[in-house]
């Protein structure tokens, strides 16, 4: 049975470090354009104890996405010593194409997998480069569109990247703002028929009706720039953290289905860095599904604390960082069974089980 296998890993995390403590002097305001009054430090306090982060990263100012995204498919190629001639397919997940510094105007022509092609110097006419835009979940179900395309033996390598430059598209005046940050990462899958490594199942959802407004673009809270023509990224909160916790646990249940994978068998959980909190959430109701407690702590290592919300980039840099032997006191040996889970615009949900 051939199955697709992670053969390489890459990712480029930006150097400029953005804490909390930055923020102190921000103005927010609500949706409705009312100042929020409450003193800096308590917003912060409040802020950082739901979501778990401390610090975000944000790209240079003469990088784009696309250059992220090249830096991280560099990295995979580069440490693995695959030649890039050998790809069939590039796929990048983004939500917002290149977004040069100082503007929020997106820009995805050519597609963003073109310049990265272009960047890599490909000349090989058959490697097919697109892109998708499936919200924060895009990376993953570009891995599972991947897949499809190596089980059918159209292709044998894929390289699939997840880039954002999220703090460029965000509202200064939005507490929402604090969440997000900039990051690439890159996997390169492969054709396996002997060693049993691989995807074992995947299930995927798209909830439109009655959620697809839960993130979606609109003016600034800022009283004096809501007539502008700007549009930012906006985010009902609260109920997408209830959706989060309604729907997610269930994907991943019939995920592990499908794989025919007890839970007590999976060795680590790699979910979406949205919120520390929801993270958290979201596998005490899936251990509760299984009438089971979630105590195991090491289960699911987390990188939001000083990496941030960078969407499609969040799940490929956390494996990254995980492979490289960078997250202590995590590991994954041979064998293992670990589970990839995300949601975020659309609304879109998707869970991959995958054996090392």
């Amino acid at each position: 049975m051939i199955r697709s296998a992670i053969a390489a890993t890459g990712s480029y995390i930006p150097d400029t470090i953005v804490g909390n403590e930055d923020f102190l002097t921000a103005r927010f305001f609500t949706a409705e354009g009312t100042e929020i009054t409450q003193e800096p430090s308590t917003i912060l306090a409040k802020f950082s104890a739901i979501t778990g982060i401390q610090q975000r990263r944000y790209a240079h100012t003469d990088h784009n996405a696309s250059d992220l995204g090249f830096l991280a498919a560099q990295d995979a190629l580069t440490s693995s010593g695959i030649d890039p001639e050998t790809l069939d397919y590039i796929i990048v997940a983004h939500n917002f194409g290149d977004v040069v510094s100082g503007s929020n105007r997106v820009d995805m022509v050519p597609s963003l997998a073109s310049r990265i092609k272009e960047r890599l110097a490909i000349r090989n006419p058959n490697c097919v480069a697109y892109d998708m835009a499936f919200g924060c979940p895009g990376w993953l179900e570009a891995i599972i569109q991947a897949n499809y395309y190596i089980r059918s033996g159209d292709a044998q390598r894929c390289l699939v990247i997840g880039t954002e430059t999220l703090s460029r598209i965000v509202d200064p005046h939005d507490r929402d703002t604090m969440l997000f940050s900039d990051g690439s990462g890159a996997v390169v899958l492969e054709a396996r028929s002997q060693d049993g490594r691989g995807i074992l199942a995947h299930h995927t959802q798209t909830h439109a009706h009655e959620y697809a407004g839960l993130l979606q673009m609109g003016k600034s809270y800022h009283p004096e720039k809501a007539t502008e023509p700007e549009r930012y990224m906006k985010m009902n909160g609260r109920r997408l953290y209830e959706f989060a916790l309604q729907h997610v646990p269930l994907v991943i249940q019939t995920a592990l289905q499908k794989a025919q994978v007890p839970l007590q068998q999976i060795r680590k959980v790699l979910i979406h860095q949205a919120n520390e909190k929801m993270d958290i959430a979201i596998l005490q109701r899936l251990f509760k599904l299984y009438g089971e407690e979630y105590t195991n702590q090491e289960l699911m290592p987390m990188t939001i604390s000083w990496l941030g919300n960078s969407s499609v980039a969040t799940i490929p840099t956390l494996l990254d960082l995980l492979q490289k032997g960078q997250l202590p006191g995590h590991h994954i040996e041979a064998g293992d069974v670990v589970l990839f889970a995300s949601v975020g615009a659309g609304m879109n949900i998707n869970a991959v089980v995958y054996q090392f």
